[in-house]
């Protein structure tokens, strides 16, 4: 028994199968799908859709593991995969040190930047130094909500509203109870071309790129480095230009 214990150990370690998601073969990932085009909730079949949840499927095809995707709050998707309740995040997170302190990212998969949306008639806002005396709305715990933080820390924004989903920023901005949202571009893109009747606009670019990462357990480390030979074998075999295309057209 003691043989044949060892052997499989050998061939788990020689495999590189990560023991918390090859245990039953399941990948259990979390996301938080308000974040269109990465992931969304399609409203006729209710099915977890978009690049992100495209890509995450892709992965576990290569690495022969079912892919279980939950939807769930993003302020509680890096504590839930630290509680060992997931095995990895994809949620259009992005890669930033201080979240790094906590996660192992994988390589960059998305290299994206953030924008202003504000009003259609508005036209005195077209950067970030624009925002003096403003109200920004974001969502909680997001790039944009740091970036918004600084601001204001820095006497630029008037304040900040924090808001659980994209929606609820773009809908503050609205009704007037915000002047602005600071977003991911790609999201605004999004979410302005689903909602055509909403009165607002995205002015372009305002920040420096920044890069998505698929998080996961420090602990992990097994996992992690499945996942970045999966993400390589999908770029190279033309998989991930194939599901790039899907969301944004040619690259």
């Amino acid at each position: 028994m003691k043989k044949m214990f060892v052997l499989v150990l050998v061939m788990m370690l020689s495999l590189g199968l990560s023991t918390l998601a090859s245990a039953n073969g399941v990948l259990k990932v979390a996301t938080e799908a308000g974040f269109m085009p990465f992931e969304y909730v399609g409203a006729e079949t209710g099915e977890l859709l978009g690049f992100d949840m495209d890509l995450i499927r892709a992965i576990g095809e290569i690495l022969d593991l079912d892919v279980q995707i939950d939807n769930i709050s993003w302020d509680g998707l890096i504590p839930a995969l630290l509680n060992n309740n997931y095995d990895a995040v994809i949620a259009g997170v992005t890669i930033t040190p201080e979240r790094e302190e906590n996660v192992n990212f994988s390589d960059p998969y998305f290299e994206s930047v953030l924008t202003i949306v504000t009003k259609e008639n508005v036209t005195n806002i077209t950067t970030l130094d624009d925002l003096a005396g403003k109200i920004g709305a974001v969502q909680i715990s997001t790039t944009g909500d740091f970036t918004a933080s600084d601001l204001h820390d820095e006497g630029g924004l008037k304040g900040v509203s924090r808001f659980d989903t994209v929606s609820d920023a773009m809908q503050a901005v609205i009704i007037g109870a915000a002047d602005v949202v600071i977003v991911d571009l790609p999201v605004a893109e999004a979410y302005l071309a689903a909602n055509p009747a909403v009165p607002l606009k995205s002015v372009g670019a305002v920040s420096a790129n920044e890069y998505y990462g698929i998080a996961v357990n420090k602990k992990n480390t097994d996992l992690l480095e499945q996942i970045n030979t999966a993400l390589l074998e999908l770029k190279e075999n033309g998989t991930y230009n194939e599901i790039y295309q899907k969301w944004f057209g040619a690259n």
